[in-house]
C-alpha cells in the first residue's frame, strides 16, 4: 500500500500584532517623539479650516509695518506676516495641508509602481524581468532632483502633477528592494511545494508572498513619507512645484527669501516645519525597521 503523503507549504509570516507593535514602539523615546510631531501636524492640517485665525490668502491692512516691511511674531499675528501682509501662521497651517496630501499620495503612488515592478521582476524573472529591472537601473542612474525639476517644468505644475512627478522618481529604491526579496521567497521550499500541488501565480503572489513583504512596505512607506515631504518643499523652493497662492511649506520660504535678513522668521520657521516633519517620519521609520526586522528580534 503507497502512502499518501501531502506537503504543506510553509505558511506566511504573521506581521506583528498592533497591539504589540504599539508596546513596542510605546519603549522608544525617539519613536515616540516622532510620532507626537506626526500628530500635531496631522491634526493641524485636518483641523485647520477651523482653527487658523484668518484665510491664509488675506492680506491684512495692519499685517505691515510702515515702511511696508513684514510684522514680527506678536499677540495679533502668532508667527508675524510674510511680505504681502498675511498671517503666517495660517499659511502653514494650510501648507501642512499641502505637504501631508503630496507626501502621502506620492508615496502610495510611489509604493505601488515599486511593489508591481519587483514582484513581477523577482518572480516571473526571464526577459520580462530583465527589462523591468534594467529600466530600474536606468531610472536610478538619474538624480532624482534633477529629473523632478524637468518633468515639473515641462508639465503644467500642480498639487496633483507635483504628486505624480515625485512618485515618478521615487518608486525605483522600492522596486529594488522588493525585486531583492521576492527572488529570495520564490527560491524557498513552501514555494515550490505550492507549485508542485498546482497553485497558480495569483494564489502564490498574494497568499505566499505579499504578506512576507507587508513589513517591508510599512518601513519604507513611513520612510518615503520623509523623503517626499523634503523634495516636495525643494521642487515648490525653486518655482517648479506647488504654485502660489496655495501655501507650500516649500513656496512660503521662496516668497520670502528677499525678507531672510530683515524678517529671518520668514524662513527660519517653515524651515524648522520642514524639517521636524521630516525628521519624525524618519525616527518612527527607523524604530519599525528595527521592530520588524526579523534579524532584530529580541534587541529592545
Amino acid at each position: 500500500m503507497t502512502a499518501n503523503v501531502s506537503i504543506s507549504p510553509e505558511p506566511a509570516a504573521l506581521p506583528e500584532t498592533a497591539p504589540s507593535l504599539w508596546r513596542r514602539l510605546a519603549r522608544r523615546k525617539l519613536a515616540v517623539m516622532g510620532l507626537l510631531i506626526i500628530a500635531l501636524c496631522v491634526a493641524g492640517a485636518v483641523l485647520a479650516p477651523w482653527i487658523v485665525p484668518y484665510d491664509p490668502n488675506e492680506q491684512h491692512f495692519d499685517g505691515l509695518t510702515i515702511e511696508g516691511a513684514p510684522l514680527p511674531p506678536g499677540p495679533a499675528f502668532w508667527f508675524g506676516t510674510d511680505l504681502l501682509g498675511r498671517d503666517l501662521f495660517s499659511r502653514l497651517l494650510f501648507g501642512a495641508r499641502t505637504s501631508l496630501l503630496i507626501g502621502i499620495v506620492a508615496n502610495g503612488a510611489a509604493l505601488v509602481i515599486g511593489t508591481l515592478v519587483g514582484v513581477t521582476a523577482g518572480y516571473f524573472r526571464g526577459l520580462a524581468g530583465a527589462v523591468l529591472m534594467r529600466f530600474t537601473d536606468l531610472m536610478m542612474a538619474f538624480p532624482a532632483l534633477l529629473l523632478a525639476i524637468c518633468l515639473a517644468a515641462i508639465f503644467s505644475p500642480s498639487l496633483w502633477i507635483v504628486a505624480m512627478v515625485i512618485a515618478f522618481v521615487n518608486w525605483v529604491q522600492t522596486a529594488r528592494v522588493i525585486f531583492t526579496q521576492t527572488s529570495s521567497l520564490a527560491e524557498r521550499d513552501f514555494i515550490a511545494a505550492e507549485r508542485t500541488l498546482g497553485a497558480g501565480p495569483g494564489r502564490i503572489l498574494f497568499r505566499h508572498i505579499l504578506p512576507h513583504l507587508v513589513p517591508t512596505l510599512i518601513v519604507w512607506g513611513t520612510l518615503g513619507i520623509s523623503t517626499t515631504v523634503l523634495l516636495e518643499a525643494t521642487l515648490s523652493y525653486l518655482g517648479v512645484g506647488v504654485q502660489p497662492p496655495t501655501p507650500s511649506w516649500g513656496n512660503i520660504i521662496f516668497e520670502n527669501q528677499t525678507y531672510f535678513q530683515t524678517a529671518p522668521w520668514l524662513v527660519f520657521i517653515p524651515g524648522a516645519a520642514i524639517l521636524a516633519l521630516a525628521l519624525a517620519f524618519n525616527l518612527v521609520g527607523d524604530a519599525l525597521r528595527d521592530i520588524l526586522d526579523p534579524t532584530q528580534q529580541g534587541r529592545d
